[in-house]
């Protein structure tokens, strides 16, 4: 009996656990963001390389870089290749379904899920370009035409 019983709230642990790191794999912190753009943007790096790229915006210490690349590796967020002297690091995230997860619980908090009261705030906000305003014409176009297929 004693046996099924911590047999049965291991199993609600493990899965509230499992749980836990889906919601935070799309989750991630500002530092773990800007990690991950740079990964994005550059590939399988090393620490050394992202921490370099990190110190040409702010200076942030290696260390640290390593602790969070660490964590996030601990997380899911990103995998390494340890065959090497220096770890390799690969993002396993999407970038496209982080950032629309991102952006979904963004618009979802701050505007209550109205896409039109974000984008009204960004404008209002913001002094858009020509290129700027003919480049949402043409996205507005564009979802024009495939709602009416």
């Amino acid at each position: 009996m004693y046996y099924e019983i911590v047999r049965n709230a291991s199993k609600d642990i493990i899965i509230r656990l499992y749980l836990m790191s889906l919601k935070n794999k799309y989750n991630p912190t500002e530092s773990e963001l800007e990690i991950l753009q740079l990964l994005w943007k550059n590939g399988p790096s090393t620490v050394r390389f992202i921490n370099e790229k990190q110190n040409e915006i702010k200076e942030v210490g290696y260390t640290t870089t390593l602790k969070i690349m660490q964590i996030m590796s601990e997380k899911g967020m990103l995998e390494v290749n340890k065959e090497s002297r220096q770890h390799i690091y690969t993002p396993v995230l999407d970038e496209g379904e982080t950032k629309g997860k991102l952006l979904d619980g963004f618009l979802k908090k701050t505007f209550s899920g109205s896409a039109m009261k974000m984008v009204m705030q960004a404008l209002g906000n913001h002094n858009p370009s020509k290129e700027e305003l003919d480049e949402i014409k043409n996205l507005i176009n564009d979802i024009e035409r495939k709602s009416n297929k």
